[in-house]
C-alpha cells in the first residue's frame, strides 16, 4: 500500500469512525483527556498496521479492535490504578452526607448511567450493539470472542441492566 492510499485510508477512518472510536474509548476510560490520548494512539496503530492488514475485516472492525486492546492495556497499567486511588481517596474526602447523595444520583440518573455501571464485559457489548449498532458477528470480532460469548453478554448485560433499573423506579415510587 503507498504512502497516499494509506493517507487516504487514514482520513476516512477519521472522517468516518473517529467520533463512534471515542465514545467507545470513553466508555472503558471514563476520562475525556485519557479518551482523546488513547484515540490518538489507536489511529497511529491503526496507521503503521496498515501495511499488514490482509482485510479479513472490514476497517471499521479492524479500528475497534485496535481501540478495545488499548483501553484493555490502558486499565492494566499502573498509571491508571494510581489515578484511580487517588481519586477513589479525593472522593470520600468529598463525600455528601447519604441522604443527599442519594437523592442528586436519583435526579440524575439515566439509562446511561446504569449501563455505564454494568461490568466492563456487558458494557462493551452493549454499547457496540446499540449504540455503534455493531452486528453480533462483528462485537465477536471486535471483542476477539465467539459469536454465543457476545450473545450471552448481551442477554445478561440487558438482564443487569433491566434489574437495575427496576430498582430505580422502585425506590422512587417508595419515597413518593
Amino acid at each position: 500500500m503507498t504512502d497516499d492510499e494509506k493517507e487516504l485510508c487514514l482520513n476516512t477512518a477519521l472522517e468516518e469512525y473517529g467520533d463512534y472510536l471515542k465514545h467507545l474509548v470513553y466508555t472503558y476510560v471514563k476520562d475525556i483527556q485519557k479518551t482523546e490520548d488513547i484515540v490518538q494512539d489507536v489511529f497511529i496503530k491503526f496507521y503503521k498496521s496498515l501495511d499488514r492488514f490482509e482485510g479479513r475485516a472490514t476497517f471499521k472492525t479492524y479500528l475497534y479492535r485496535i481501540a478495545v486492546n488499548e483501553c484493555k492495556n490502558y486499565l492494566k497499567s499502573w498509571h491508571f490504578r494510581k489515578f484511580e486511588v487517588t481519586e477513589k481517596i479525593k472522593m470520600w474526602k468529598n463525600r455528601e452526607s447519604a441522604e443527599s447523595e442519594v437523592i442528586r444520583k436519583e435526579q440524575s440518573e439515566t439509562i446511561a448511567d446504569i449501563v455505564n455501571e454494568l461490568p466492563v464485559k456487558y458494557r462493551e457489548v452493549i454499547w457496540l450493539f446499540y449504540y455503534l449498532e455493531l452486528s453480533v458477528a462483528e462485537i465477536a470480532e471486535v471483542l476477539n470472542c465467539s459469536v454465543n460469548t457476545v450473545k450471552t453478554r448481551l442477554a445478561r448485560g440487558r438482564k443487569q441492566a433491566k434489574i437495575s433499573i427496576e430498582e430505580s423506579v422502585g425506590q422512587y415510587e417508595y419515597q413518593r
